[in-house]
């Protein structure tokens, strides 16, 4: 996970209706997040040659109020996975901005270095990370603890309608990653001033051990 501070106002286009920007500390984070879906089920079945497979996904932060207090959640500018039929059952059943590009990874010594790439236009992007320590629990108020514990998602845009999910899993892990690298043209993916603010230092940037995780079927939130 590398994780980016950037001006609200490019977010705020992005925001489905009904959701406000989650905000850590005043800064509006993005974050490119690389990981693998292993063992995968849709709606409890599972899918030859669709169970294992890797995501890297560009996200931010939002919140919606409810009767119930805050629900706090991400919402995904674009998502990249390696096969069609996946794109293509996420777009329909999620609304989210999935694509499909070839994809590859690294992981070494027990996450010590972690690496996704991906090709867009003919050229490959990569996401990178180097970390040290223990696997540690991220501390309460962390910025580590804001990045991983956003436990819905959502997805639309103003005047649109708004998908809402639950996403469920139990705390992550997490290891400190003090060298991180992002290369590859990602204006070509992101957009130019998403692409400028990845292209500057990260902020953090982290490795999580991940976990089962559970996403509930969305429901369409009345306008």
């Amino acid at each position: 996970m590398s994780n980016h501070a950037v001006d609200p106002a490019l977010l705020v286009p992005l925001l489905p209706s009904g959701l406000e920007l989650d905000l850590l500390d005043g800064a509006a984070l993005v974050s490119l997040v690389g990981f693998r879906f292993l063992r995968t089920r849709l709606l409890g079945v599972p899918v030859p040659l669709h169970r294992d497979f890797d995501e890297v996904n560009l996200r931010f932060y939002a919140r919606r109020r409810t009767g119930e207090g805050w629900r706090r959640g991400v919402v995904f500018v674009r998502e990249l996975v390696p096969r069609l039929a996946l794109a293509a059952v996420a777009r329909l059943a999620y609304g989210e901005p999935y694509s499909a590009v070839p994809m590859e990874h690294e992981v070494a010594g027990d996450g010590a270095h972690a690496t996704y790439r991906w090709r867009w236009g003919g050229s490959w992007c990569s996401l990178g990370v180097e970390t040290e320590g223990e696997w540690t629990a991220p501390v309460a108020g962390s910025e580590m603890a804001f990045i991983t514990e956003h436990f819905w998602g959502y997805s639309g845009r103003a005047g649109r309608l708004t998908r809402e999910y639950e996403v469920q899993h139990p705390p992550w892990r997490v290891r400190s990653a003090p060298r991180s690298s992002l290369s590859g043209d990602l204006a070509a993916v992101y957009g130019a001033e998403l692409g400028a603010a990845l292209a500057r230092p990260a902020r953090s940037a982290f490795l999580a051990d991940g976990s089962p995780v559970t996403v509930h079927r969305p429901t369409v939130l009345e306008a």
